[in-house]
């Protein structure tokens, strides 16, 4: 073969003797069996092939190999990072849009590497493209966690006062001055390089990982081995948010010898042991926890993932008689012979014109549009439906993201399971497989419905939702009763008074002392707290108000999760249906690259812009901000809650109406191959063993 471009056995022009059967194997597998078979070979390197490494040497042993690094990959990406980054806002003096910019760089390195990863890998080495993989990943992981390494002790400084003060005793810290200028935001750059580091990494996993495996499997069992890899991938977030949640109870400036005592972390309920040296407890609001530990283990056991993928051949043993049974569903608009008879791919001057055949797919861009309106609400529940919790039922943050995790995580790995499964046992083809996704969304869309019913409305909070006792005004904090106190509006410490009725802080609810009983904090000679709205028992109490937001009233929490739960199961099964019909839909050579097209429109509007959608309608239901000294605005504190929650099913219920108008459009427009141009798979046999 002549010509400018890199040359490869996988992208040979057809035997002349197969020219009539071309459509009916998946993009010319009269080329791909010869190469395939040269190509598979035992597991190992080079000539070092230990028997005991050929029992690895199939898909089952790939797939285990894919499951541990999508593991980690989540782990790292999806958890650790999500749950250290208001830790990292505040250890090194970063605002929320910067700390955002932090969030979206996986996703830009993700959108600008993907569509050039899966063009060049498809015609190479794929499980080496994931040692790759492995090593980027790893890599980033190290890079994320240097700052903490070479910024030094952290100082958290003196401890505010949360209660009412004398006038004039604290007024020199209410001042607005300009602090001196700190280098420790300038570890900004670090924190993105390492987010670029793991989108390189993370772009190979899912585009050349995935389309492998559809190489080393039978066509009915795809979906079965995908689903399983993409529903291991969600256990990493579940496990990043459980490893770094009891990481962040361990002091920030533990040295490495003491980590071996991790272990006391569940046998002991006082945490203060892992304080050392320090002087603050986890109630202190200057507490930063250790969130870097866990960057450092995985990076230790990410680049172990690199042995195993190095070791793989490039083709799995049978892959050859596989590609050769299989049966072509590429929609028939022309596209396999054109790649077919120019040999589309074979060099970096075939790019344009390779994603110009996948644009102008109108199947495949419907399911790409569908997945990325799927995808928009999907990450934006994954990041704010903790925060939904919070504020709608009244959960502490901390309880908030366990529930998110446990409805989240388990339904959309039980959801990608099932529809592999369904997929896999009922053979379905491409056309019913679409079918199959109008089905899970419609679902999906009714059962969205329970913002309108399992909703709460907001509990009485001083200032905000009612006055002060009939003094003061609706949304100022500051009444007569506690006007000489000389609050902080930044310091938010909620607390919740005897008349039931919560309070910004101890000092807001006019609140001049406290005492500990049974370890815990309670306040007194509060001026601004009514008398008890239930006489029964409450005039016992020697305190007037506790730590913390009032209990709600509301009751519908189990309700909401009930129904959550099987919305994100419905969601999900459409995932895995979607990958596996946007393998069938295009020829076979361009299926890692449509994959990767795929992810670049993934993220461009369904990921990057999801959350930030989210983000802005809760914001748009806020009704009380933090407004500073310097009259900064900063977080809100408090929510309307049906604001919110018709805000939320407004968007989710658009974003749901829009994949199911996209999939039937893709059901309309797809056209299968001429039935006549079809082998059997006795055909595909003959043909493979004449080939043999």
């Amino acid at each position: 073969m002549k010509g400018g471009g890199i040359e490869n056995p996988v992208f040979e022009p057809p035997s002349p003797d197969l020219g009539r059967q071309r459509q009916a194997s998946p993009a010319g597998a009269g080329a791909r069996v010869p190469a395939a078979a040269a190509e598979e070979g035992p597991c190992g390197w080079g000539r070092c092939a230990p028997r005991a490494l050929q029992l690895c040497n199939n898909p089952e042993g790939y797939l285990a190999a894919y499951s541990l690094l999508s593991i980690f990959q989540g782990i790292v990406v999806n958890g650790l990072i999500n749950i250290s980054i208001s830790t990292i806002e505040k250890r090194y003096e970063l605002n929320s849009s910067l700390t955002g910019l932090i969030s979206a760089s996986y996703d830009i390195a993700f959108c600008v590497l993907s569509l050039f990863v899966s063009f060049f890998g498809e015609r190479g080495h794929k499980p080496r493209w994931l040692a790759f993989s492995a090593f980027m990943l790893g890599l980033g992981s190290l890079i994320f966690s240097l700052p903490h390494f070479s910024s030094g002790k952290y100082h958290y400084g003196d401890k505010l006062e949360d209660t009412c003060q004398i006038p004039g005793a604290t007024s020199a810290n209410f001042t607005c001055s300009a602090s001196t200028k700190s280098s420790l935001p300038n570890y900004l750059y670090v924190f993105i390089l390492g987010q670029l580091l793991l989108g390189v990494g993370g772009t190979p996993l899912y585009t050349l990982g995935t389309a492998f495996i559809d190489d080393s499997v039978p066509k009915h069992k795809s979906s079965l081995y995908i689903g399983i890899g993409y529903a291991m991938s969600l256990l990493g977030p579940a496990i990043g948010y459980v490893l770094g949640g009891q990481l962040l109870n361990i002091y920030i400036d533990i040295q490495i010898p003491e980590i071996f005592a991790f272990y006391f972390l569940f046998l002991r309920t006082q945490i203060k042991i892992f304080s050392f040296s320090s002087y603050i407890d986890q109630d202190d609001p200057r507490w930063l926890g250790a969130w870097w530990i866990a960057f450092v283990a995985c990076f230790f056991a990410i680049w172990l993932l690199i042995i195993p993928f190095s070791c793989f051949p490039k083709h799995l043993p049978g892959t050859a008689k596989i590609q050769a049974e299989k049966i072509s569903e590429t929609h028939n608009d022309g596209s396999e012979a054109l790649v077919e008879t120019k040999n589309i791919g074979k060099s970096f001057k075939d790019f344009p014109m390779a994603l110009l055949i996948l644009l102008k797919n109108p199947v495949l861009m419907s399911l790409i549009i569908a997945s990325s309106s799927e995808a928009l609400v999907a990450t934006g529940f994954a990041t704010f439906l903790p925060k939904f919790i919070e504020n709608q039922f009244g959960k502490t943050s901390s309880f908030s993201a366990t529930l998110g995790g446990l409805v989240l995580i388990p339904a959309a790995a039980l959801g990608q399971i099932i529809s592999g499964i369904l997929v896999s046992k009922c053979k379905m083809d491409c056309k019913s497989i679409i079918k199959f996704m109008i089905g899970t969304c419609s679902v999906a869309l009714l059962l969205n419905t329970v913002f309108l019913f399992a909703k709460c409305g907001n509990e009485p909070f001083a200032g905000v939702s009612e006055t002060y006792n009939g003094t003061g005004m609706l949304y100022n904090l500051t009444a007569p009763c506690n006007a000489n106190c000389g609050c902080l509006r930044s310091m938010y410490y909620p607390v919740c008074g005897r008349d039931e009725v919560q309070y910004f802080s101890p000092c807001f609810a006019g609140c001049a002392s406290y005492v500990f009983k049974d370890m815990k904090k309670m306040y007194q000679n509060c001026s601004c707290i009514g008398k008890p709205k239930r006489e029964n028992g409450l005039e016992d109490f020697f305190y007037e108000a506790v730590p913390g937001k009032c209990p709600t009233q509301c009751k519908f929490l189990p309700l909401f999760l009930t129904f959550f739960f099987f919305t994100v199961v419905f969601t999900f099964m459409a995932v895995t249906p979607t990958t596996v019909a946007i393998l069938r839909c295009v020829p076979d050579k361009q299926r890692s690259f449509a994959l990767g097209v795929q992810s670049v429109f993934l993220r461009l509007l369904g990921t990057i812009p999801g959350p930030i959608l989210f983000g802005v309608a809760i914001d748009n239901s806020c009704t009380l901000w933090d407004i500073n000294e310097c009259k900064t605005k900063g977080a809100c504190w408090v929510y309307d809650n049906e604001r919110m929650a018709y805000l939320l099913m407004g968007i989710s219920a658009a974003c749901k109406i829009i994949t199911i108008i996209f999939v039937v459009m893709a059901v309309c427009l797809y056209k299968p191959p001429p039935a006549s141009a079809a082998l059997s798979q006795k055909d595909s046999e003959v043909v493979s063993a004449v080939r043999t």
